[in-house]
This record gives C-alpha cells, structure tokens and sequence, in this order.
C-alpha cells in the first residue's frame, strides 16, 4: 500500500471533515477513507483524521509540534478521545498547551524528575538476577516509572514514583495467536484488522481480510505498530487481492515462526465466540463484528445484501449492509452470525444513525472460494455438557407504543456464550448476540413478560431468568402522542452520548414539537445537544460555547420548530456531545412529544 493518502484502492482526492461530536451525517466512505480539517469544527466538536485505518487524532502532530519540549513538561499521549494531553507542572505551561489546542494536565513531577527516577531503576534492574522482571519505564499518563514484575517481593528499589505492578506473563518476540478481529499493520501503514485465518490445499496459513489493506504487492505483514513482530506478507504475488467491482478481499500469508492460527475471535472483553463455519447472511439477521478500533465488538441486523456500493474512487458489487456501527481501523475484520463467518469488514458510514445503513462487509464465502482456502474453525467441546448460568438482572430500558427495549447482565459459561434468547412469553421473540434486545410489532397499551435465556456453542441453554413485566405505550389509538426513553447513560468528556426513541405517531409532527431531556451535567456550556429525526435532519437544542460553567437542568424542555416535509413516525435520536474536559454528567431519560 501507499503513504497514508491511499484508501479502498484508490487516493484521497478531497479531505472530508469528521465532527465526532456533533456527528454531521456523510456519504458512506471505505472504513479507513476519513479526511481531515482543523481541531474544532464551528461547534466546538473534536475532529479525527483517520487513514486507512488506525484513528488519528486530526491534528496531533501539528499540535504537538507547536508544543516544544520545556522543563515545566512532563510528557504527552494521545487519549482515548483522541485528544492529545500533555502534562504539565506549572500554570504557565497549562496556559501554552491549551494555546496549542491541547488538553494540559497537572502532575508533580517534571520530565527531568522521571528521567532520574527512571535511571535509578534502569541500575537496579540490570543489577536484579531473580529473572522476574517483564518491562519498566516511566508512564507518563500516571506521572511515575512503572516496573511490572512477576514477583514484586524481589524488586527490591523503592522510591516515591516508583510503582511496581505484578503481572503473570513475560514477553516473548514474534509469537502469538491470529485470531478474528485482531490488529495488523500493512508495512508502516496504520491499521486494518484480521478476518478469518484459513488455510489452503497444502496446509499453509493465512488470514482473510479487506481487499483495500491488501493491495500492495508482497507487502510485509506486522502484528505490531512500528514494522515489529512480522506475521508474513499481504498480497503474494500480486493474486491476493480484490478492490474493484468483483469485491473488497485479500489474503495475507501467515509465514513466520511462532504465529498460528485461531478460530477464538477476539471480542474484546464481551462473550467468547469461536468461529465454528461459513454462512451466507440473509436480511434481519443479527450480525456482530469485530475490529481494532473502539468500541472493537458491535452488533446490529442485515439490512440488505448483494449491494453494489459507491466509495467514490470505486464501485464494488455484491456487498452487505448491516446498521451496526463501525469505524475507521476495522477494515478487513471479522463478521459473525452467532458462531459463524459471514464477512469482512469494507466500510461504512463516518457517523452512526438509527435505521439506516452504516457497515458493509464483503461476504467471506465469495473470498474462501476465490483463493480455494478452508476457513480455520474450532470446535465445542464434545463433552461439553455445561449449560450457561442464567442471565442476571433483567430490566426494561425503553417502551414505544408497539416496541419494548430490554437489557441483561451477561452470563458466564465453562467454554462461551454464544447468544441469548428473548421470549415473549412462550414464545421466541429475537435472538442477540450482546446483553440487550428491542423486541417489536407490539399491540399499544398492552402489557407483556419477557424471558432471557443464554446459550452456548454446544448447544446447551441457561435456566430462563425471572419474568421482567412491561407495558407499551398508549400510541395514536390510546390518544398520546408523547414518547419516553427512561434509560441512564453516562456523559463522558469528549465522547458523544446517543439515546433513541421509536414513534409510531401518524402524519407530522406538532409545530413545534416538545423533546425534554432530563440528566445532570457539571457544565451546561460544554454540550453540543441535538435531536435527529426519522429522515436524518438535524435540530440543535443547545450549542457548545461559553467561558462560565452553569449546571444542566435536571429537567429542560425545548420547543422545536419542524421542517414541513418532516413526518413523525420512526426512529428520533438524541445526541448530547460533551467538549470539554474534566465535567462529569448522566442522561437519565428523555421525552419527545409530537
């Protein structure tokens, strides 16, 4: 592959601007082709410039570069967010980074004090024989040299800012598992993520992933930022890979000592999944992917299949659109229905809307047969007997007058959890992969018992939890027109909060129509807070702005005045972008009245 303008097989022509905060909608783009424009939009919002892949954060080393390094710093990084945060010891330094349009942070300890600190546990680890050490070095997000250790008893230097941490593993070069949804690097590149590893007539490996990570001619494949820990080479030969009308997939060949093969898909935390077969996805089946790039596992429903899909610099056939979301960093890695491969990430939409297309993945079938590979599978224990234990906590998150939206604690089991399935009473209503469910084409003003189950890959299925009671809403035919989501979600600094509400109300709405959002929140001033309708239009509650901080009511209502084509049945979004840093907050529900 090319320098950081290549994506999807072709070059960025246009830099298109990202507003994660306030998250203006785009046209769907392959997963890595995200341009650039300055630190804030207009709003306030923070941008990310992404290429092929890995999220940067737009700007950073522009930002950084107007930052030189001085006495009164003390480190910098990259957050979570995607802002860079760079640490200071004095009001002056603070002043200067905000300046630079970074986010400063106030530690005691200045780089020359962590450089001596670091030099004195530099000479006591080369002086300890005890073979216990796993790594150390200074730690600039906690301000202090961190020495991991398996055995912190043995370590015998101590000295404020020095933080020893036990850990149960050592490191080893150029080992490891492939396993689905995984990072890997294409040469110096950023990011793309692992498909599925397969193999081929003669036994040898490989993993499936996006034809536009792949299109450089025997590039070298790495497991590691930095061009380290060589897994093989992207594209052998020139034959293994498509980017055009035929498909987005390629293959990279698993060549070096110590990487091999795993049918265990990375999920990030959530339940285990172990790819068990290849299927063809059809439309309304619960998909879930996984990929590099936070929140790395997401689920959602086909929404169509067989697409022919524009990015712009290239029109690819025979594609799948799901509504699950997705970012850049995910090209190439794995789709699952259940415990089997469906497909591999291509693309999507830069920001995520309710009921609409946002992923698309290349059917993995199309690519096993293609290079004549046999997908790499695990599995279930024969044995396995076990049944999962029963889903904790079962609660009703969000009624409408013809849907009811549930959630669950997640179940633990001897191998994985696979899935869950919702009953309404007797009968089975979905089945998810994740620990909530909408369970809909419910009557109004009706009242219904749900029941979770969990299963595993075996087969085996949970005791069913406790009945969770809940009511719909009256709806047209009960005379309301107001409808409510009451679920709690967190408001975290430079993060976008989303809570959604489906109305089954008739003709258009009210003019104006009422949204009330009830919650707490620090600062007032930081929040960008909108609504989205059915069709995808914008309507801005509150802008982001202001240098004095005044709290968010615990409850507000704005009167908003609808376009005339609006109609008021579907899916209306609420989006609260919180721009500043250091202020905390909770949405603790929402009405909307039409």
């Amino acid at each position: 592959m090319a320098p950081s303008t290549k994506v999807a097989g072709g070059s960025v022509l246009a830099a298109l601007a990202l507003c994660l905060l306030t998250g203006a909608p785009a046209n769907a783009l392959p997963a890595g082709a995200y341009g650039s424009q300055g630190a804030y939009s207009q709003d306030g919002a923070d941008a990310i410039d992404r290429v092929h892949g890995e999220p940067r954060p737009n700007g950073v080393q522009a930002i950084s570069a107007k930052i030189p390094s001085a006495a009164d710093l003390a480190g910098r990084w990259v957050n979570n967010d995607g802002r860079l945060v760079v640490a200071v010891t004095s009001a002056r330094a603070a002043a200067r980074v905000r300046a630079a349009g970074a986010v400063p942070q106030q530690v005691a300890r200045s780089q020359a004090d962590l450089d001596l600190l670091r030099a004195k546990v530099d000479r006591a680890a080369r002086a300890d024989t005890g073979n216990h050490l796993q790594s150390w070095g200074i730690d600039p997000v906690t301000n202090s040299v961190v020495v991991k250790t398996r055995d912190p008893k043995a370590f015998k230097f101590s000295a404020p800012g020095v933080r020893v941490v036990k850990v149960s593993t050592s490191f080893k070069q150029q080992a490891g598992d492939v396993n689905p949804g995984d990072p890997w690097w294409p040469g110096s590149e950023s990011n793309c993520s692992v498909g599925f590893g397969a193999t081929d007539a003669q036994g040898n490996k490989h993993f499936l992933t996006a034809g536009h990570c792949t299109n450089d001619v025997n590039q070298a494949a790495y497991g590691e930022s930095g061009q380290r820990n060589k897994i093989g080479t992207s594209n052998v030969g020139g034959s293994r890979s498509i980017n055009a009308r035929e498909g987005d997939m390629g293959v990279v060949a698993v060549t070096e000592t110590g990487w091999n093969l795993s049918a265990s898909v990375n999920t990030w935390g959530q339940p285990a999944v172990t790819v068990t077969g290849a299927a063809e996805a059809i439309v309304g089946d619960s998909v879930c992917h996984s990929g590099n790039t936070a929140p790395n596992f997401e689920c959602g429903k086909v929404r169509s299949v067989n697409q022919s899909i524009d990015y712009g610099n290239v029109v690819i056939d025979g594609l799948t659109t799901t509504d699950a979301c997705s970012q850049g960093g995910d090209s190439g890695g794995a789709w699952l229905r259940g415990s089997e491969a469906v497909g591999l990430h291509s693309g999507g939409e830069n920001s995520c809307t309710a009921n609409q297309d946002n992923s698309i993945f290349q059917p993995v079938k199309e690519a096993l047969t293609k290079w004549g590979l046999t997908l790499y599978t695990g599995t279930p224990d024969p044995g396995d007997d076990e049944a999962p234990t029963t889903p904790g906590n079962p609660r009703s998150t969000g009624t409408t007058a013809d849907s009811v939206s549930l959630a669950w604690d997640a179940s633990v089991d001897n191998i994985g959890v696979t899935g869950y399935e919702v009953y309404n009473g007797s009968t089975l209503a979905t089945t998810v992969a994740g620990t909530t469910a909408t369970v809909s084409g419910l009557t109004a003003d009706t009242a219904y018992s749900f029941t979770i189950q969990a299963k595993d890959a075996a087969g085996n299925k949970s005791k069913p939890t406790v009945a969770e009671s809940a009511r719909t809403q009256p709806g047209d035919t009960g005379g309301g027109r107001t409808f409510v989501n009451g679920s709690d979600y967190p408001i975290r600094d430079y993060q976008v909060t989303i809570s959604k509400i489906s109305s089954t109300a008739t003709g258009k709405p009210a003019s104006p129509f009422k949204v009330t959002v009830e919650g707490n929140h620090t600062c007032l001033e930081d929040l960008n807070i909108s609504v989205v309708s059915p069709s995808g239009r914008w309507y801005y509650l509150q802008r982001y702005g202001g240098t004095t901080c005044h709290p968010l009511p615990a409850s507000k209502t704005y009167s908003v005045t609808p376009a005339t084509t609006e109609a008021a049945a579907g899916t209306w979004t609420l989006r609260i972008g919180d721009n500043g840093p250091g202020d905390t907050g909770t949405l603790t529900g929402w009405s909307l009245t039409l």
